[in-house]
């Protein structure tokens, strides 16, 4: 995934003495090479499709859907490129921060609709934007994460993987602005409400409803830092009910206000 971005920087936190580093890379196009000397795991918190060469000069599609998992071992290049990056949360490390382990596998190892570790991704996600964040917490929280077990778990089956559910994730990408419910969103897959919510989350690593929510933050998220439309005109925008629903929504997802965002990252434009 990609090291820099144009225009808005990675928020970047160095931890354990510099043997682990976490970056919280924007979304936007991009065109990177990640460095080879240490060891890499990221999770899509966006989707995002592009090309990218991984440990050869080959390049190939790509379409990463939120809630992949992907661990580079040391040594293999990963070049990646995106005309429409999404936000992603990688870790870094070298072999000093557990000299003791197991050694890692020579490819990259990639686990679709990881919950575990889309669920530690967004709080790691929390911790990383909050300018007041606890070290040590968070240090504890970025070893569990880079803890975390890909060859296990293997992609999702073929079948959740398809382009009936790339429509659903495009489908609610395009329409977050309006109410999109269950029911509605299954019977355009032909399936059951209690189906479709087992295999979107099994896809994507969190529910339907969840991904709308995190959709709907993410948009406001981008109006708040590069506009100065009033809040209710950004919920509006958004898909919200009104400004006090998305206030709960920036609280439960990114733990403070959609003021106190706006005050912290409006500065970045």
């Amino acid at each position: 995934m990609p090291l820099s971005t144009p225009g808005q920087a990675p928020l970047s936190v160095d931890l354990l003495q510099g043997r682990l580093s976490l970056q919280l890379l924007p979304p936007g196009p991009y065109s990177a090479v990640d460095p080879v000397l240490s060891h890499t795991q990221g999770i899509a918190l966006e989707r995002q499709r592009g090309v990218h060469a991984i440990g050869s000069d080959r390049r190939r599609d790509f379409d990463t859907w939120p809630g992949v998992l992907a661990y580079t071992p040391a040594g293999v290049q990963v070049f990646s490129e995106s005309q429409q990056g999404g936000e992603y949360l990688v870790a870094r490390w070298s072999d000093a921060l557990s000299p003791d382990a197991p050694a890692p596998a020579h490819r990259r190892l990639e686990s679709a609709g990881h919950a575990a570790a889309l669920a530690l991704g967004r709080q790691l996600r929390r911790m990383v934007l909050d300018p007041n964040r606890d070290l040590g917490a968070l240090e504890e929280l970025a070893l569990r994460f880079i803890g975390l077990q890909t060859a296990s778990r293997g992609a999702a089956p073929e079948s959740l993987r398809s382009p009936g559910y790339a429509r659903v994730l495009d489908r609610i990408r395009a329409e977050f602005d309006r109410p999109l419910r269950l029911s509605d969103l299954a019977a355009a897959q032909n399936k059951t409400a209690l189906r479709f919510l087992r295999e979107f989350r099994q896809a994507v690593g969190m529910t339907p409803h969840a991904f709308l929510v995190e959709t709907r933050v993410q948009a406001a998220r981008r109006l708040l830092a590069h506009t100065d439309l009033p809040l209710s005109a950004v919920a509006f925008d958004c898909g919200f009910a009104h400004q006090s629903h998305m206030g709960a929504a920036f609280r439960s997802v990114l733990a403070m206000t959609p003021m106190a965002y706006r005050r912290a990252f409006s500065a970045r434009r």
